[in-house]
């Protein structure tokens, strides 16, 4: 029974532990994600570029996530590999670092924080306060579950089955450094693997040398979670995982051999066990930030070697075949998930097609918008392909809910296709026009339009997230999304008058620029949002009207 109720407890405060470190990254990546692709992509140098690494790490808690984003937007092509390793490689050093902060003994701070962020998020409406509630209450979970992982190690710390154990992690180093690599690769977090063992050296549960082998370990895994998480991805994305994986798994193996064939681990017990093992860990991490650095760019040749890429017209190719199954339409729910596949295959177009045009409008490259608008043409495609097989489909004998998630996947391909003439059209023009007058827009003007595009690209993200998912939250996200949008196209708006107003001529010139893409900005955003309305109304959570009812006129009878 004691042996039931330890792993009850144990397995408990893991898993809290776990969801407290996804719910805090979870807060961040929806308050903060439009802005990861500048912050990863404007480095110029690999020092920048690893400490643009390092700040993503401590704000996401993850090195695992700044990985994949890299990776991300390296298969894209905003990222070239020595940029994306660096900021990798400052990623492993910023994980590092947020573990020191979260050792510390907070306990004081848990319901402070219950008590703010309970209240942000139950009792505010606006997206940022939410997520930053979300956050909060994220961080006091994390300190409750390294509370109860220390309460539940205590009582057995003296018991004669754990000294047993950590007796011979502490003999047979390799085995050890196996287990730690196991546990941050099955817990896919690196940050609650070395929380754990911090914790567990900390109370004496394991010794400090056996610890050290535990935290190498970790180190090595948790370098194998981007590597497994990125399986599907582009070849070009997937070099950068693997190379870190190959750097950090070689500079383990090397720590672990010479700290225990050549040197005595107790010589690292500078203060605390417990602490010891903290700076143990912040020292591995920036020796191989400092020693793998320069390598970041020679390596790049040997990976292309290692892992050539495919013919770039490939991708192309493939996007061009409709992936709508005829022989399924008579089973509902088989026909519907191929109009999915479909519709996603056609917004993936869509897209692509915007992705570049904000550098469109920064260098007006003529061949770059006669490839957007010829891709325009395979949207129109994908629209009349999808007409056609709802056409095909039996709707008589389909139910009222299956019939209404067909029109509703139709009508939002119809959206899409608009977003599609949006993007070849409005954009297109006004780039054309920026270009030919010579137009140069304010700074304050072009920041503005630069975080409405980075706001664009995220909600493609998450608009297919909830075309594939049918999440009701991430549904409601989305809409609250579009909500922001007009009110930040709006504040926009006014700002570029109050310039026109106070006389600046560089605002006057472009001034037609600057309104005209805002309002396309604002009307390509809710053409892709559509996609949550649906969900809401089946949930009851869409209003019918905005219009007040019953409202008295005012007039006497």
């Amino acid at each position: 029974m004691a042996i039931l109720l330890f792993s009850l407890n144990l397995s408990g405060s893991v898993m809290l532990l776990l969801f407290a470190v996804r719910m805090v990254r979870t807060g961040i990546e929806r308050s903060f994600g439009a802005q990861f692709q500048r912050w990863l992509t404007e480095s110029t140098s690999l020092i920048g570029s690893g400490v643009t690494g390092t700040v993503l790490a401590i704000i996401l808690q993850s090195s695992a996530a700044v990985a994949l984003l890299a990776g991300g937007f390296a298969a894209a092509g905003y990222l070239a590999f020595p940029a994306g390793l660096a900021v990798v490689l400052g990623g492993d050093l910023g994980s590092a670092l947020i573990i020191q902060v979260l050792s510390f003994r907070l306990d004081w701070l848990i319901p402070l924080l219950l008590t703010i962020g309970g209240f942000l998020f139950v009792k505010t409406e606006g997206r940022r306060w939410r997520q930053a509630g979300r956050i909060l209450m994220g961080v006091a979970f994390i300190l409750i579950s390294l509370q109860l992982l220390r309460e539940t190690m205590e009582p057995i710390k003296d018991s004669a089955f754990l000294p047993a154990i950590a007796q011979y992690l502490e003999r047979d180093f390799i085995t050890a450094f196996l287990v730690g690599a196991a546990l941050a690769f099955v817990m896919h977090s690196s940050v609650a693997a070395i929380l754990m063992c911090v914790a567990l050296v900390h109370i004496g549960a394991i010794p400090f040398a056996a610890g050290l082998s535990l935290v190498l370990g970790a180190n090595m895994g948790s370098a194998g979670i981007p590597v497994y998480l990125t399986r599907g991805m582009d070849i070009v994305g997937r070099r950068i995982p693997i190379a870190n994986l190959m750097l950090r798994g070689a500079w383990a193996l090397a720590t672990l051999l010479v700290i225990n064939l050549a040197l005595d681990p107790d010589h690292l017990l500078v203060v605390g066990p417990g602490q010891s093992l903290i700076y143990a860990h912040i020292l591995f991490n920036l020796t191989l930030f400092v020693v793998a650095l320069p390598l970041c760019r020679p390596l790049e040749a040997v990976l292309c070697a290692m892992m050539p890429g495919r013919v770039q017209e490939e991708p192309e190719q493939r996007d061009e075949v409709s992936v709508l199954d005829q022989d399924v339409i008579g089973s509902p729910q088989l026909a519907i998930a191929s109009l999915r596949r479909e519709i996603l295959r056609m917004m993936g177009l869509v897209e692509r097609m915007f992705l570049p045009i904000q550098s469109v409008y920064e260098s007006g490259d003529k061949a770059r918008m006669r490839t957007i608008k010829f891709q325009d043409r395979s949207v129109n495609a994908a629209l009349l392909a999808i007409r056609r097989y709802v056409a095909d489909i039996p709707l008589d004998k389909y139910t009222k809910d299956e019939a209404k998630i067909v029109r509703s996947l139709m009508e939002y391909a119809i959206r899409l296709e608009s977003a599609g003439d949006l993007v070849s059209g409005q954009f297109l023009r006004t780039a054309a026009e920026k270009r030919d007058e010579n137009i140069s827009l304010s700074s304050d003007g072009w920041a503005e339009l630069v975080h409405m595009f980075e706001r664009v690209r995220a909600n493609f993200k998450l608009a297919s997230n909830v075309l594939i998912s049918d999440d009701l939250e991430s549904a409601r996200l989305l809409v609250m999304e579009k909500t922001e949008m007009k009110q930040t196209e709006r504040s926009s708006r006014k700002r570029h008058l109050q310039r026109l107003s106070e006389g600046r001529a560089d605002s006057f010139k472009s001034s037609d620029v600057h309104l005209e893409t805002l309002r396309a900005l604002r009307d390509l955003n809710g053409h892709i949002s559509a996609v949550a309305y649906p969900i809401l109304y089946r949930s009851g959570q869409l209003l019918e009207t905005r219009l007040i009812q019953n409202m008295d006129d005012g007039r006497d009878d």
